[in-house]
């Protein structure tokens, strides 16, 4: 049974840094597509960014490019989400996503096929 679990969320000033961690069984993310979503209240969730397998390759959403960042334990078969310089607008729950990796970074909600059950950050002073 693949499961993920999100932690790390919290509350934060604004300029401030967070990292969120995804923990993943039932699966092993080397073989998988990751994405981290957010949604704030009252609003559609956006993918914030897409990592994809094989290449590497990752695709960050405009507003957090430049601030947020990816990495992966695979021993703990754990990625991170490492957010600095967060302002009040990355006030949102945040959730980790997966679905088996076909070369291609993933940006639509619908494109995942598991998803963990979030974290909140909340931005504020």
């Amino acid at each position: 049974q693949v499961q993920l679990v999100e932690s790390g969320g919290g509350l934060v000033q604004p300029g401030g840094s967070l990292r969120l961690s995804c923990a993943a069984s039932g699966l092993h993310f080397g073989q998988y597509v990751i994405g981290w979503f957010r949604q704030a209240p009252g609003k559609a969730r956006e993918g914030v960014l897409s990592f994809s397998e094989p290449n590497g390759s990752t695709y960050f959403m405009d507003a957090v490019r430049g601030r947020f960042t990816i990495s992966r334990d695979d021993p703990e078969n754990t990625v991170y989400l490492q957010m600095n310089s967060l302002n009040t607008e990355d006030s949102a729950v945040y959730f980790c996503a997966t679905v088996v990796a076909d070369g291609l970074i993933k940006f639509r909600k619908e494109d995942y096929d598991y998803w963990g059950r979030g974290t909140p950050v909340t931005v504020s002073s």
